[in-house]
């Protein structure tokens, strides 16, 4: 448990937790706190008597399992992730926290559905509904959304000020996303077969769950700058090519 946060008398740090006890130190309800037992994202309590008891493991795999869906992983994700990191120690949570953080450092930004007319230009509910699937924004639930990639909107708004519609500008973000989800692939397979199944064969021993979280978290600035540095010589390729083409045309046109 944090020692930044001041337990209510009776749920000292280090001291067993009720049900009960235990809601009011997470924020949750005892109702949630049960559905995720039967899910089995949560260990069982101790039962003494007719009571069950938690402790600080049912704290942090709470607030575990609420950074994850902070990320955007669904429960059932979630389960099969901590099922697949057992220990009675700290390190398979810190991998799991690994998992979970963000590779985009960006801070989120709250935008209602009249920020985005206004930015788009347009009130079309096909282009916000797409712009969801591609998980651009995340919906709130009150009618807000949140901008994940607060950069790629202020490139679209360079975009529409050079004359680009809306709709063609995030045509294009779905052209991206297709090829950035096979760059994405083709890292987590590598670090699936060269790290995470020779740790897996090997019976997955709990000194090495470091290692492991090591690798995984060198691969997310490698990631980044591999596909930044390719990118920048297939734009300088892609942009040669096309407008030699176009100068061409257009000493042709002149003759």
């Amino acid at each position: 448990m944090s020692e930044a946060t001041e337990a209510p008398e009776g749920e000292a740090d280090g001291q067993e937790l009720t049900i009960d006890e235990l809601a009011r130190r997470t924020g949750m309800t005892v109702r949630n706190i049960r559905a995720h037992q039967s899910r089995g994202l949560l260990p069982p309590p101790t039962v003494r008597g007719r009571t069950g008891w938690y402790g600080a493991e049912h704290v942090a795999r709470i607030e575990l399992i609420r950074e994850m869906q902070g990320q955007g992983f669904n429960l059932e994700a979630i389960r099969r992730l901590v099922e697949a990191a057992p220990g009675s120690s700290e390190e398979p949570l810190r991998f799991l926290r690994a998992v979970a953080e963000p590779y985009v450092t960006e801070a989120p930004e709250l935008l209602t559905a009249e920020d985005l007319a206004t930015r788009w230009g347009t009130r079309d509910a096909a282009l916000l509904a797409k712009a969801v699937k591609l998980g651009l924004l995340r919906p709130l639930g009150d009618g807000s959304f949140e901008d994940v990639t607060p950069r790629l909107t202020a490139a679209g708004r360079e975009l529409a000020e050079l004359g680009v519609p809306a709709d063609v500008a995030l045509e294009l973000a779905a052209r991206i996303r297709k090829h950035a989800d096979g760059v994405a692939r083709g890292y987590v397979r590598l670090f699936v077969d060269q790290v995470w199944k020779p740790f897996e064969e090997a019976g997955a021993p709990e000194e090495r769950w470091p290692e492991v979280r090591d690798a995984l978290e060198r691969l997310r600035p490698l990631a980044a700058e591999s596909l930044l540095s390719i990118f920048g010589v297939a734009m300088a390729d892609a942009s040669e090519a096309a407008f030699g083409r176009e100068i061409e045309r257009l000493r042709k046109r002149r003759r």
